[in-house]
């Protein structure tokens, strides 16, 4: 992953717990980098050891630290970062999922390196969504749910995410119904 997911991470707990809970996280994760450069690619271990240690430091779950980064992420990290870039992806939340298949194209201008999941909708109806998640990495589903709840955040839309099929079942992806 490259640096800036990890500078994302950095930046969740340095606003949340400060300073010193992230120098404490790092020891824990083992990490010994001091600071990570937004546009260089990172071995994606590097946020795993993070999202563990995190786990580890503030007595939560694995996915619950992915599901709270994935929020923090689209709140935080698009908004300041990509504002216009994510405003171009809609006007409300059904439209933003709608053009998510089209949103990596976009990123990848930004970041040659980048290995995006692939997205793809299908259902639409006027109030749920069907979201197909493709992804080369394993482990990440509930960062997936995390952002989902994060877009749900940036459009003032409470969301309703149920996971429909998932790869630990057995399935070749992950489909979240994503309703609202």
């Amino acid at each position: 992953m490259y640096g800036i997911v990890n500078k994302a991470i950095e930046s969740l707990v340095v606003a949340n717990f400060g300073e010193d809970k992230w120098e404490s996280i790092k020891l824990r994760s083992g990490i010994d980098i001091e600071f990570f450069i937004s546009t260089e690619p990172y071995d994606d271990d590097i946020t795993f050891k993070l999202a563990t240690a995190v786990a580890e430091e503030m007595d939560m779950t694995v996915s619950d630290v992915l599901i709270a980064f994935g929020e923090w992420w689209v709140v935080k990290t698009t908004k300041e970062k990509y504002g216009s870039l994510m405003k171009a992806g809609g006007d409300n939340l059904k439209d933003f999922l709608i053009n998510l298949p089209l949103f990596h194209n976009r990123i990848m201008l930004i970041y040659p390196k980048l290995t995006p999941p692939e997205f793809k909708v299908t259902e639409v109806m006027e109030n749920s969504i069907n979201l197909h998640y493709y992804s080369k990495r394993k482990g990440l589903q509930e960062f997936v749910r995390g952002l989902i709840q994060g877009l749900g955040i940036m459009y003032s839309t409470p969301v309703k995410i149920n996971l429909v099929q998932s790869r630990i079942q057995g399935s070749s992806h992950e489909i979240f119904n994503i309703s609202w």
